[in-house]
Parts: C-alpha cells; structure tokens; sequence
C-alpha cells in the first residue's frame, strides 16, 4: 500500500504571536515550529499503523522552503520512509492543495492523508481540495480508518452518534482526534531521519485564491473580580449587568 501524509509546520503552542508591517504579516522572529499536531498524530500515525499491518510505504509530502526541513525530518524520525518538499511557500489552501494534487496525480497513491486543519489557521479545506484535484473519493473528520483489500472503511462523529462509511481505493480521508496516539521519535528513528530520502520537487506555481488582509490578537483578558463570598448580592448583580451572563 502506498500512502501519502501531508505534513505542514505550526508554531509551538507556546510561542509568543506577534505581527509587523501594519498587522499584515506574521512575526516569525523567534518563533519555534512543531509539526501541525491533527497532521502528526492523526494522519502520520496512522499511515504508519496500516503500513505496519498491511505492508507498503509512507511518504510525506510539505509546500514549503528549506526553512521547513527541520520539521519534516521530525515525520521522518517517526517513522515515515521518505519526503517531498514541494519548493514554495505555502500562501493559501488553494495553491498548497493544488501543488500536492500535481505531485501525487500519476505516483499511484492508496490513500491520501491529511490533518483535520491546522492548529494555526483552522481551514479545514486542504484535503477537500486535493480530492477534487484527484477527482477521488473524499471523507472528513475521520476518526477511524481501517483498510480491508481495496475497501476503506471509516468513522466519524456525526450529531448524536457515529457515522460509518465505506469507500474504494484511491481515496483522500482528513483526520480527527481518535484516529490514532501520538509516537514519539526514539534516538534510532532520529538517527535514521538523517539520511532517509527527502526529495526536493519544483513547484508548478499555481496562484493562490486567497490573501490576507490583516492579523489582530484577540483582547487581553481583563483582570479578575474577587467577590467576598457573604456577598451573594453583589456577585449576582455583575454576572446579571457586567457579564451579561444571567
């Protein structure tokens, strides 16, 4: 079985967010990244998983600069078996779906596996756009996927329940938390990300659909209101005209 992981970097959700030029761009100055967990955790590891049980290779697939390789050879320490840098970076869904869509259309690819979104941007979109580039089968939010011969079977929560599908390979699948636990690379899986294959392709430079406007930081939190406990009146009233809450 042949599988594909798209992999992208999100800061570290310890880092410090700051914007320059007027708010329109984002400060990447001293900012760590990490691999975007949904795609690590999720789609990586369970990419791994069916190989493991079913046999076949896993390969990772990133739109960015050498900036990003640190990041990808962290997949690699995981435990996938090659690369692909798709040389650009990264602007919207659009051009990133568009450039692994154009890398994966003739290698033959089984499945097709991404992150839910990212934890940075929270689209959601890439993976429905790869599918439709593919002209494949799409399922979102997986939270469990199980592949018996050329059938695909998968859940994902629905409001009040779970919903079963069932799909014929080739087929693209976003994936949610429940779909696998997240591995932590060990010392001889970092020492093999050294040299495992990552392949630098040219990108095909489609446009992007999409540009930003502007970055605003969300309101600071405001400072806390201690209410002496004998006080049941006055709490009342701020939760009634302050917060708006009864």
């Amino acid at each position: 079985m042949k599988i594909l992981v798209c992999i992208s970097k999100s800061p570290d959700t310890t880092s410090k967010i700051a914007f320059t030029e007027g708010n329109t761009k984002f400060d990447e100055n001293g900012v760590q990244y990490i691999v975007n967990p949904y795609d690590e955790w999720y789609a990586l590891v369970r990419g791994l998983e069916l190989k493991e049980a079913l046999g076949g290779t896993v390969t990772t697939i990133t739109v960015g600069t050498a900036a990003d390789d640190a990041t990808i050879r962290k997949a690699l320490a995981i435990g996938a078996d090659n690369a692909v840098r798709v040389d650009a970076e990264a602007t919207d869904a659009y051009q990133v779906a568009n450039e692994i869509a154009t890398y994966a259309k003739d290698k033959g690819f089984d499945l097709v596996l991404t992150g839910k979104e990212t934890i940075n941007y929270n689209g959601s979109q890439v993976g429905g756009m790869i599918a439709e580039e593919l002209d494949l089968p799409f399922v979102s939010l997986a939270t469990k996927l199980d592949v018996e011969g050329t059938t695909a079977k998968m859940d994902k929560e629905i409001v009040g329940g779970v919903e079963t599908v069932e799909a014929q390979l080739p087929i693209v699948v976003s994936c949610a938390k429940g779909m696998a636990e997240q591995r932590i690379p060990n010392m001889r899986g970092i020492m093999a990300a050294r040299t495992k294959p990552l392949e630098v392709v040219a990108p095909v430079g489609g446009e992007a659909m999409t540009s930003f406007v502007s970055f605003d930081l969300p309101p600071a939190k405001s400072a806390v209101k201690l209410i002496d406990p004998e006080n049941m009146d006055e709490l009342v009233e701020l939760l009634h005209n302050e917060a708006k809450v009864l």
